[in-house]
């Protein structure tokens, strides 16, 4: 079907904006934001809500072994492949509204403007609620698409535990989101994720649609080290052996390697023991978060790492234990969707610019097995993961028409 032949569909914006802010009240904070962490009950509470609206708009809904929900409309011709779109519901313990949140009502939406006004795509569309994107309670983060894209197993993701204990599978039957659908390994048209960009180059350019061209890739490690616990009065400073100065130490290193060009380097959890003021600490866990759109300079931060705290350990005299709990490589976007993107975009009207996500998202392990490609709004300042994350009304719906525009020319195509 050529573009001038379809109806001129719309998204309602106010609508939009209303479902985001009922969806924030589900772990909704003091300070404005959202804690809505994986597999706890906030997470079904806001599960339940997409599943009602997407059965109000129209849809049916199948949920898979892993939780991943897909609420579907039907095609004339329900044999192609669906044209998908989705995101995530849960949360950083210290989120905002929009991160995630915003791709799956972007894409229920969609759903909305489409029942409304009874127009049927030649294939069918789907949303999809993907689980455990964010990786704060089972890491590494979004296992679930990983899984359906195939670089996880079912085992591997059922198998992993939180911090207390508790196995993702048993966090999954407890909230009732363990369905009987297998997890991926069935064709996929085109795949659209709508988010907010999570940084601040769109606004620094007044830009209002990023045309996203791919993802950087990542790396995440697990590092532990390990001293000796002695009196922090009687051991003369010569002859400690502090395996939270090694860490320290290694801290700086990793913050010169993430000044790489373009690259990205975060140490966000160290947890030192005993936790005693007048004990040198023996025991320090630590993570480390790398990233770089080229692989082979990610490589090159990698190696560069494992120097550096071979070095610290060896001169303070501990003994040091790094494991890499995740990798995946640069994921480049689909060209023919990227193109319809910003063909969208400049239909629309909208000032646009194509971007590279820093952030990973469900649609790079998706981009495994099915085309893809994002739709990226501004969000205010760039701040993402804190309670102060904001975004403007209008990009919000803005990224929406964008997105309804390329589900509906891949779905007629």
């Amino acid at each position: 079907m050529k573009s001038a032949d379809r109806p001129n569909l719309k998204v309602d914006p106010d609508r939009l904006w209303s479902s985001l802010m009922e969806l924030a009240e589900i772990g909704g904070t003091e300070k404005g934001g959202v804690c809505r962490i994986a597999l706890t009950d906030l997470d079904r509470q806001g599960r339940d809500l997409f599943v009602r609206w997407a059965k109000s708009a129209g849809a049916t809904i199948k949920v898979d072994q892993l939780g991943n929900i897909f609420a579907r409309r039907e095609g004339r011709d329900p044999a192609k492949p669906p044209v998908m779109t989705g995101s995530h519901l849960d949360t950083q313990p210290t989120g905002g509204k929009f991160d995630g949140a915003y791709g799956v009502m972007a894409g229920l939406e969609v759903l909305r403007v489409l029942h409304d006004s009874g127009y049927i795509t030649e294939a069918p569309i789907e949303v999809a609620v993907w689980t455990n994107e964010e990786g704060c309670r089972f890491a590494p983060a979004m296992v679930a698409s990983g899984v359906f894209g195939g670089a996880f197993t079912l085992e591997q993701a059922l198998s992993i535990r939180d911090r207390d204990g508790v196995s993702f599978g048993e966090a999954l039957k407890a909230i009732g989101y363990d369905g009987p659908e297998p997890v991926g390994g069935r064709p996929v048209g085109a795949f659209f994720e709508a988010h907010i960009e999570q940084g601040p180059i769109l606004e620094r350019e007044k830009k209002t649609i990023g045309v996203v061209t791919g993802a950087q890739g990542q790396r995440w490690y697990e590092v532990t080290w390990a001293g000796m616990e002695s009196h922090a009065g009687t051991t003369p400073m010569e002859g400690r052996r502090d395996a939270l100065v090694g860490a320290a130490e290694l801290i700086v290193a990793c913050r010169r390697i993430g000044n790489w060009p373009n690259g990205r380097s975060t140490v966000g959890v160290l947890e030192s023991r005993p936790q005693s003021r007048n004990t040198i600490p023996g025991h320090v866990f630590m993570t480390i978060d790398f990233r770089h759109p080229d692989d082979g300079a990610l490589t090159k931060m990698d190696a560069e790492m494992r120097a550096a705290a071979a070095e610290i350990a060896a001169r303070h005299r501990l003994d040091v234990k790094i494991e890499q709990i995740w990798y995946f490589p640069p994921s480049p976007f689909a060209p023919h969707l990227v193109d319809s993107v910003r063909r969208a975009a400049a239909q629309a009207g909208y000032d646009h610019m194509d971007i590279v996500s820093g952030a990973g998202h469900d649609a790079c392990y998706v981009s495994h097995v099915a085309p893809t490609a994002m739709v990226f709004v501004p969000c205010k300042d760039g701040i993402s993961h804190n309670e102060v994350e904001d975004a403007d009304k209008a990009d919000v719906g803005a990224g929406c028409q964008i997105l309804l525009q390329a589900m509906v020319e891949q779905a007629d195509a």
